[in-house]
């Protein structure tokens, strides 16, 4: 890896000028106190100079642009490497910025011909095996996770907070992801955490995905989530100041040792679990509910949600919530979440 002083202004745009590599890996640092390396094209590894206590030290990756029309992640986290590297925000922590998909950044698409985050814990690799970008970029970018994770102190917290936006409104406009956690307790710090960025809703996964945050969070132990920060918006047309919470807390992490976190308090939440996951049979599916249904939205029991291949797909207890319906999807993939509320769950 070659060292040189900071070329860097806006990382973003170098990352489109060399969307699928970069010339090479390189360092620099900022002023006395940071340490910087570029890994690759969109992956750009933050550090302090003179690192402190082990147990002190936070290992952070904000991933942005797995899906490449989701541009509110896009330009908060191109916000914050900018004031990083102008020295107007200095970190305390090790931190790992990931823009997933340059590619699709450039063609304002979801993806270019695979969704990314579809293809994480090895799925890239199945099947027909690493034929596609995406398959590629979904490798490179689990290498990248592991060598930041793998680098970190024993013990010292490993967070990884992949921020997204929506295809359609929701009642809830900030939500999270809670990946699986097979025989684990949710974490109560990390739920008020949310909490303090303005994300009051989050679903708890009820099975192993091939999601970044699952991935995170089962290889690495990480406190992983996918993020959803409203709908999905052109670049330099989102209203920035709906995330002043969200930005607020996150630069309070990123530049204090510790930050203040109220007591787990269930009251502040509203906790969802997913009660199953409808796939697609056939392609001859269609939902009975009309494209601009918002996510969230509830239907009563025996309600006829969808048909797949003449077979009605009924709401099956009294009340389900819906999130990401989406039946353009591939046979066999996921085309909607049902929630209910959560109950039963165990907080540490």
């Amino acid at each position: 890896m070659s060292s040189k002083s900071n070329p860097l202004k806006d990382f973003l745009q170098y990352t489109l000028a060399n969307p699928q590599f970069i010339p090479e890996p390189f360092s620099f640092s900022i002023g006395h106190h940071t340490h910087v390396e570029v890994w690759d094209t969109g992956v750009i590894m933050f550090e302090p100079r003179t690192m402190p206590p082990s147990q002190a030290v936070k290992n952070l990756i904000l991933s942005s642009a797995v899906h490449g029309n989701e541009t509110a992640p896009i330009e908060l986290c191109n916000t914050f490497i900018s004031d990083l590297l102008a020295g107007k925000l200095v970190t305390q922590h090790r931190l790992l910025f990931l823009f997933g998909n340059p590619m699709a950044i450039i063609e304002n698409t979801r993806f270019v011909e695979e969704n990314l985050n579809r293809l994480f814990s090895g799925a890239h690799s199945k099947g027909e095996g690493l034929v596609n970008y995406e398959r590629r970029r979904a490798k490179s970018l689990e290498r990248h996770v592991a060598r930041f994770f793998e680098q970190a102190y024993p013990g010292s917290p490993r967070l990884h907070y992949d921020l997204h936006t929506a295809i359609r409104g929701s009642k809830h406009e900030k939500f999270a992801i809670y990946p699986y956690r097979e025989g684990k307790a949710y974490s109560g710090e990390q739920l008020m955490f949310l909490a303090a960025c303005g994300i009051n809703t989050v679903l708890f996964h009820h099975e192993p995905t091939t999601t970044f945050s699952y991935f995170s969070s089962h290889y690495y132990q990480a406190d992983a989530f996918t993020i959803e920060l409203g709908k999905v918006m052109p670049m330099g047309e989102n209203d920035m100041t709906r995330f002043t919470a969200l930005k607020q807390t996150l630069t309070a992490l990123i530049s204090h040792p510790t930050i203040e976190l109220p007591d787990f308090d269930a009251e502040e939440l509203e906790l969802f679990q997913v009660h199953r996951s409808i796939n697609k049979r056939s392609d001859d599916f269609a939902f009975t509910f009309s494209k601009d249904v918002e996510n969230f939205t509830e239907f009563s029991h025996g309600h006829v949600l969808a048909i797949d291949g003449g077979e009605e797909i009924k709401v099956d207890t009294s009340v389900e919530a819906i999130v990401f319906p989406n039946a353009n999807v591939p046979v066999g993939q996921r085309t909607v979440l049902c929630l209910v509320p959560a109950k039963g769950y165990s907080i540490s």
